[in-house]
């Protein structure tokens, strides 16, 4: 009754959606998954109870947010970049400590992964990269929140041009890719990379091989997967 009504809600708003540019949270990660998405391959459904995780950790972050808002410290929060044509993305929040502006993006995680936490991220590294290029800011920090006991961590980034500067090469790499319609290459660490392991591209990407292919030959792929599949 009332929980189908609820999942309902959120299995709506999880519907595949074509995208159209990159956002900022692409940066870093499998190209194949980022071409699907753009395609509007049909994706592995997420779980309802999943997509209410995201939501919980959207809450917590605007608690926090409100926080720095009562220390007088922030600048500014869910600022756009600069608009450009290659990809958009939104900071969390901009502040001043020290007299020194800082890029702050919160992460919000189960207890599990947060106390095996003693560095940032990879990917959430690369993000925050990307906003202190755009916003020609130094230094950031990524606040990791657990979501279970609202414990927090917090780590300094300082601003890597080397890195920023590869992140949107592959990414224009990438754009020509798409628009010449040739699915890239897996991504190196498969199977056993953590993105593989939650990819809601996982049966897709095993019937595209792990080569560079035309998106025509991968359409027959599928197609005759799907013949076979049908038998």
């Amino acid at each position: 009754m009332l929980k189908e009504l609820i999942d309902k809600i959120y299995l709506d708003r999880d519907k595949d959606r074509e995208q159209h540019h990159f956002y900022i949270t692409d940066a870093g990660k499998c190209s194949r998954a980022i071409f699907f998405k753009f395609k509007n391959i049909p994706r592995e459904r997420m779980a309802p109870e999943v997509l209410r995780m995201f939501d919980h950790g959207d809450y917590i972050q605007m608690q926090i947010i409100s926080n720095l808002f009562s220390l007088g410290i922030v600048r500014a929060s869910e600022i756009k970049i600069p608009p450009q044509e290659l990809i958009s993305g939104r900071a969390d929040a901009i502040i001043t400590l020290n007299n020194e502006l800082y890029v702050v993006d919160f992460k919000s995680m189960n207890s599990m992964v947060f106390k095996g936490l003693s560095q940032p991220k990879e990917d959430n590294i690369n993000q925050i990269q990307l906003y202190l290029h755009f916003f020609k800011i130094p230094k950031g920090i990524i606040l990791y929140i657990n979501k279970d006991t609202l414990e927090l961590k917090e780590f300094l980034v300082e601003y890597n041009p080397a890195i920023a500067q590869k992140l949107l090469k592959d990414l224009s790499d990438l754009k020509t890719k798409i628009e010449s319609n040739i699915v890239p290459l897996r991504i190196p660490g498969y199977p056993d990379d953590w993105q593989c392991q939650y990819c809601q591209f996982k049966e897709i990407c095993q019937i595209a091989g792990g080569r560079e292919i035309s998106f025509s030959e991968f359409q027959k792929k599928v197609e005759a997967q799907n013949k076979v599949s049908e038998v």
